[in-house]
Formats: structure tokens, sequence, C-alpha cells
């Protein structure tokens, strides 16, 4: 997935030259106006009459255009940026005057109003460089040796050619989290290259711990639960007194 970091990028540039033929084009109507010698007076009047209905028809439209102009300024939205807004995750692919075209997992374009992507809480995973941080959840059996089971992860990790070892974002580290009800919790968390990657690395890095976990005879275990039941004797459910 190629994204642009520049600060500046062909949606702000695309905003910019709507935001100047609106102006341009309200302009060149009023100097026409005034050319052909209108009476700016009573056209004042006939104005504020109609600007009171037409105010409220396109307030929405008005908002969103507003919001478009903030996020042209802030510019923390970018062609290509991951993002969740609510309940939609993806892509932006698009960003026009009153919404923003984001592309989800399915291929689907959502339009997202500007002003939701404004006023609710909105998160860039790309928003300053593409790396980001993935956490893998792994659990064995009671008995294992745990500096074993942290040296696999962490060579799992450092091996893995998406895995930031440089010193640009911190290094992969385990965790030995807690005891659950059936296994010792491990954690291994690391920083990639491409966050849009993630679930790609993770299924690497998952596959070749199950790997190294077999060689090394490091079981990982199945939830297991304890039935106990009780019997009456039949002397007792015959003659219960």
């Amino acid at each position: 997935m190629e994204r642009n970091y520049d600060n500046f990028n062909h949606s702000h540039l695309f905003l910019i030259s709507k935001i100047s033929t609106t102006l341009i084009v309200v302009v060149g109507i009023i100097v026409t106006l005034e050319y052909l010698g209108m009476d700016f007076g009573k056209l004042t009047l006939v104005a504020s009459a109609l600007s009171v209905g037409i105010g409220f028809g396109l307030q929405d439209s008005v908002r969103n255009m507003a919001a478009g102009v903030v996020i042209l300024t802030e510019r923390s939205l970018r062609l290509g940026d991951w993002i969740v807004c609510g309940t939609t995750t993806g892509f932006v692919r698009k960003i026009n005057v009153r919404s923003t075209i984001i592309e989800t997992w399915d291929k689907a374009e959502v339009v997202v109003p500007n002003s939701d992507l404004v006023t609710q809480q909105v998160t860039n995973l790309t928003l300053t460089k593409p790396s980001g941080r993935i956490v893998l959840d792994i659990g064995v059996a009671y008995g294992s040796d745990i500096e074993l089971v942290e040296t696999i992860l962490l060579t799992a990790a450092k091996n893995h050619s998406s895995v930031l070892t440089d010193g640009s974002d911190p290094h992969p580290v385990v965790l030995f989290i807690g005891f659950g009800d059936s296994a010792l919790k491990f954690e291994l968390r690391c920083f990639i290259y491409d966050v849009v990657n993630r679930l790609f690395v993770m299924s690497d890095l998952y596959k070749t711990v199950y790997r190294e976990f077999h060689r090394h005879d490091i079981h990982i275990p199945f939830p297991q639960r304890d039935i106990h039941i009780q019997h009456k004797s039949m002397e007792q459910d015959v003659n219960p007194n």
C-alpha cells in the first residue's frame, strides 16, 4: 500500500481548487449584476427573505464544507491514510468539499460527512509514519520452560523482515503477563514497518512460533473443565425418609 507522507497532497489541492472556484463564481455574478445596473438594495431584501429558508436547508452542507476547510488547514487526513471513525475502518480514497470516501477492507466505499471527521474522535494509524505495533497473545502449558518460550518468541520477531529492530521504534519485547486457567500467558509486542500489513505479519509470526514450539516439545494447552457428578443411593431414592 503506497502512501504519501508529504505535508501537502492532491486532496488538499482539490479542496483549494473547489473553494477558489466557488469564490470566483460568486464574485463574477456580483460584478455582472452590478454592470447590468442591478439595484442591490432591492436584491438585498429578496436575498434576506430567501436566506432564512435556504439557510435551514443548506446548514448541513455548510457545516460539512466548513469541516472540509478545517481538514485542509489541519492536514489531519491524507489520501491513503488508514483511519477509524466510529464503526468505519478503512483507507482514505478521496477528500471532497462536503464528504470523504473511505474504502473498507471489503472494498466497500463509505461516504463520511466531513463534519463527522471533525466532531468525532478519529484514529489515524498512519498520520506521521507507517509503522505501528502488533501484539501476539501466546499461551503455553504449565511446566514449560519460560526462558525458552521467551527466547523463541524474541527470535521469531527479530528474524522477521517486517519487524523493526533498527532502533527507530522500541525493540521487540516478551512479557509474562499471568497465570491462566490452563496456560501460562505471554505477550509478544513488536513494531513493524507498515502497520497496514499487521495481519500478514502476525500470521507469519504465529506459524513460526507454532513450529518452534513443536520442535522444542512446548505444548499449547486446551481449555479444561472438571465435571463433578453426585450419585444418590437407590435406597435413598425409594425411601427418602
